[in-house]
């Protein structure tokens, strides 16, 4: 059962912040938008039970009360690492590997089976074909009773050997891609708090503009009521107004989904309430040496580490193949007691000792080695890309976080820049030396840069989560967030 490379799952999510911040400014006229946390893929191993989709998954906890719970960050993330779909499955996946391991650790192992017999028989002669004159033609009843275990051992197994050996290898691998299921938890469950959060801001930010929007319409209004301002300047500030209010709408719409699929990732009722407690965080981070940090990913990653315990499960299994010519060594025994009745019984022993070696089973023995030798190749080149895809993703992390710690940057200043120049059209405006389409322009410039700002902190946090992930570190996220 390979396991697949997890690396793309970052790839995956610094693709739908980028996606989402590209909607979100190509939008900035008609609404802010923010990628929706169902739409985040997830990588997890091919042959685990779980899904690309089950990390957005939970099983609820408890039941949804009328009072309203502070949700922080750290206790999204203790309810996701209990409560979350995939954790439990990859759990699962585990105590099956466990299983096949001590199914193949019992090969080697001598088994003794007891068995308790008592038998009645009563003999027709005749129908068998027995008349013999002055012979009885039914004989009995009479009966035995038997007390017998049975031993057997193949005492020389190299093929179950290398199979118990690859079960070991398979058991580690599983237990490796548990515990790498836990740093995907906190990745899935880090961005939909952020996101959630991102929302938040996003609805703050509009409501703003909706109360500034109204005050310019309100001096429109009264601008052409009392004669200084034409109908065009009322009918423009009334639709830049109610084109905020649906903005709005939308934005109080995606933030209510965004919670919904933030309770399903950690197992929280849905009919829950909520606040989230912790606001979006941002600290610069530090320059890190790159060759230091590749190494530290190397070290540290699980899944990598689940590669190579696979790679060695298919090693064994493909000298178990050769191991199939290699003749095999066995021996049974049995020994009860046996008699009319327990009392009379009187003890006896069989034990017989077994070489088994194939001599016609080239074509087969040939076909095994093959097949698993493919097996081998194909894992190999499994671990060879999970290796170059570890380099991949701390180095997209990278890249990412200071890009979007430029964006950050800009984005403040772009937000100062606009409310300032707000200011003055509305100035101009109420001292009748402009009309209110600089007004509308200058409101629609602020709400672009607001998304733009929201946008790229949400990405710069991600950003970093990501690193931390792909550092195999995330559970470390704090000090990542915090800048690190």
């Amino acid at each position: 059962m390979p396991y697949a490379s997890l690396g793309s799952l970052f790839l995956a999510l610094g693709l739908t912040a980028t996606a989402g911040t590209a909607r979100l400014n190509a939008q900035a006229q008609t609404g802010p938008a923010l990628p929706s946390a169902q739409t985040i893929q997830t990588s997890v191993p091919s042959a685990a039970p779980s899904t690309a989709s089950s990390f957005q998954g939970s099983v609820p906890v408890g039941q949804a009360t009328d009072q309203t719970i502070d949700l922080t960050l750290d206790d999204a993330m203790q309810r996701g690492l209990k409560n979350n779909l995939g954790v439990i499955l990859s759990g699962q996946q585990t105590a099956g590997a466990r299983a096949e391991r001590l199914s193949a650790l019992q090969a080697l192992l001598p088994t003794i089976d007891a068995n308790l017999k008592a038998s009645v028989q009563q003999v027709d002669l005749a129908a068998l074909g027995l008349r013999v004159p002055g012979f009885p033609t039914v004989v009995g009843p009479f009966g035995y009773e038997d007390l017998r275990a049975y031993f057997q051992w193949s005492i020389v197994d190299v093929k179950s050997l290398r199979s118990y050996l690859a079960s070991k290898h398979n058991f580690s691998a599983a237990q490796l891609t548990a515990d790498d299921a836990r740093q995907m938890v906190i990745l899935t469950v880090g961005n939909a708090y952020l996101l959630a959060l991102a929302d938040e801001s996003q609805v703050q930010s509009v409501e703003a503009q909706v109360n500034t929007a109204k005050v310019a319409l309100d001096q429109a209004v009264a601008s052409h009521q009392a004669g200084t301002a034409p109908l065009i300047d009322e009918l423009r500030a009334r639709v830049a107004y109610q084109t905020l209010e649906q903005q709005l709408i939308v934005a109080q719409n995606r933030l209510d989904k965004d919670r919904i699929a933030l309770a399903r990732t950690i197992g929280l009722p849905l009919a829950q309430k909520f606040n989230l407690a912790d606001k979006a965080p941002y600290a610069a981070f530090d320059q890190v040496d790159l060759e230091s940090t590749l190494k530290q990913a190397h070290l540290n990653r699980k899944d990598l580490q689940a590669q190579v315990e696979q790679t060695k499960a298919a090693e064994e299994q493909r000298k178990g193949a050769t191991a199939e010519r290699f003749p095999k060594v066995m021996t049974n025994v049995d020994y009860g007691l046996i008699g009319v009745n327990f009392g009379s019984s009187h003890g006896t022993i069989d034990a017989t000792g077994a070489v088994s070696v194939p001599v016609f089973k080239e074509f087969g023995l040939r076909g095994e080695a093959e097949q698993a030798q493919a097996q081998l190749d194909t894992q190999r080149a499994h671990q060879s890309d999970a290796s170059a895809q570890v380099d991949a993703d701390v180095r997209d992390a990278l890249l990412d976080i200071q890009a979007a710690q430029r964006q950050v940057e800009v984005a403040r200043s772009s937000v100062d820049l606009a409310n300032e120049a707000l200011s003055q059209a509305q100035q101009r405006y109420v001292a009748g030396v402009d009309n209110n389409l600089a007004v509308t322009q200058a409101q629609q410039s602020v709400a672009q840069a607001n998304d733009q700002l929201v946008s790229s902190l949400y990405r710069h946090n991600i950003a970093k989560l990501s690193l931390a992930r792909s550092l195999g570190a995330a559970e470390n996220y704090k000090s990542y967030l915090g800048g690190k």
